[in-house]
């Protein structure tokens, strides 16, 4: 670094302090990475100086996720944008379920550019960025996926954190064109802000999160997206992109527990299916008391609105352990005898779903045996899409003018 940088570096200091200087500490007008990149470059992390630099000398507009609009909130009130619960949730829910709805689990920003390169800027709530079986790209990273010349999303990139506030390039000399591309924000950790760069010039449309009805997915530490690699690993990601709809996710990691105060939560939500599968988290005598009145609490505002149960998965190991075999027979006997008694009571549009598959059968779909690997996710929405295909086709949703979806 040369002394022409440096001082270049400490009159975007001076710009910058001025810009923020009305208290809106992230303005969700687009900026110049000339106002902001190489100063955080160089207070946080001096090997990326260097990099911060060269990015400085071509202007970046910025863009905030908020002015675009995240998909996957299931409500507008929420206590910070990126939550997944209601503000009034807090004091309702129990403390952890509180917690867990801090992450941004789900949610997606998606756009249109032709921009060669796109940045990422965004800060973490917490500042453990992984688990000891899960990585920090998929606690803490956000993932990028773009449309290819077929129509299909794919992977592109992943953000690898190493610190609570990023400021990195997510994608460089991406393909001449214009396409669609689609950010999954991180599973397990919560987002305080973020905004999207791309060079100046380069066509940017945001795109409004779909109108679509979404599918809710209401479960455990599994459904919340342990433990994917990438937030776009995550089961209910894949199942999005698969099925072209708008998801919702509430797996709330080791509180998937069917609660009355939950429950009432969900059914202020008009999704086009519900999605249950909290039974990882249950046990025989919960489920036999917390099922039926969970259905009938959704049946109160959505009488019509398809219903999935859904199984526990059985352990990877479970050959070796008969006790895992036995609380696994009991518990999905217990959802079965309660499923039955809702049909049989006259509850319609509710579908079942097995769990001997979800994680295969070969052993090799988990990361310890009880959360999945990446393999285990797609395991999962491999069972999950065509019980959830049928049943879209059967119950078309509906766009808000009752135009139906194809």
């Amino acid at each position: 670094m040369d002394k022409d940088d440096l001082q270049c570096i400490i009159t975007r200091k001076k710009r910058t302090q001025n810009t923020l200087s009305d208290g809106n500490k992230y303005s969700r007008r687009k900026f110049n990475s000339q106002v902001i990149g190489g100063v955080i470059a160089f207070a946080v992390s001096p090997n990326l100086l260097a990099q911060d630099i060269l990015r400085s000398k071509k202007e970046v507009e910025w863009y905030n996720a908020e002015d675009i609009g995240v998909e996957g909130k299931g409500w507008a009130d929420t206590k910070r944008y990126f939550d997944r619960l209601p503000s009034k949730a807090e004091g309702i829910v129990r403390d952890p379920v509180w917690e867990l709805s801090r992450h941004s689990a789900g949610m997606c920003v998606r756009f249109i550019s032709d921009s060669p390169n796109i940045y990422i800027r965004y800060k973490l709530l917490s500042e453990n960025l992984s688990m000891s079986h899960m990585p920090a790209t998929g606690v803490s990273g956000v993932d990028l996926y773009g449309e290819d010349s077929q129509g299909i999303d794919r992977w592109v990139s992943v953000v690898r954190p190493e610190e609570q506030n990023i400021d990195t390039s997510l994608a460089k000399g991406l393909a001449a064109g214009s396409r669609s591309y689609t950010i999954y924000l991180p599973l397990y950790n919560g987002v305080e802000y973020l905004d999207i760069g791309i060079e100046n010039g380069s066509i940017f449309k945001p795109l409004q999160p779909r109108i679509e009805k979404p599918i809710l997915f209401y479960g455990t530490s599994i459904m919340q997206g342990a433990c994917a690699s990438r937030p776009g690993l995550a089961i209910p990601a894949i199942l999005g992109r698969r099925l072209r709809r708008p998801t919702i996710n509430l797996g709330f990691s080791g509180n998937g527990w069917m609660e009355a105060e939950v429950a009432s939560l969900l059914a202020e939500l008009n999704p086009c299916v519900f999605v249950i599968d909290c039974l990882p988290n249950m046990n025989e005598e919960s489920v036999s008391e917390r099922t039926i009145p969970l259905v009938k609490k959704l049946r109160e505002v959505h009488t019509k609105t398809p219903i999935l149960l859904v199984e526990d998965r059985s352990f990877t190991n479970t050959p070796f352990f008969p006790s895992f075999e036995t609380y696994h027979n009991k518990s999905r006997a217990a959802l079965k005898r309660s499923f039955s008694k809702l049909t049989e009571s006259g509850v319609e549009n509710i579908y079942y779903l097995d769990g001997d598959n979800l994680l295969g059968n070969d052993g090799e779909g988990a990361t310890d045996g009880s959360h999945p690997n990446d393999l285990g996710m797609v395991r999962y929405a491999d069972a999950y899409e065509p019980v959830l295909r049928s049943i879209l086709e059967k119950h078309p949703s509906r766009l808000p003018n009752n135009k139906i979806i194809d």
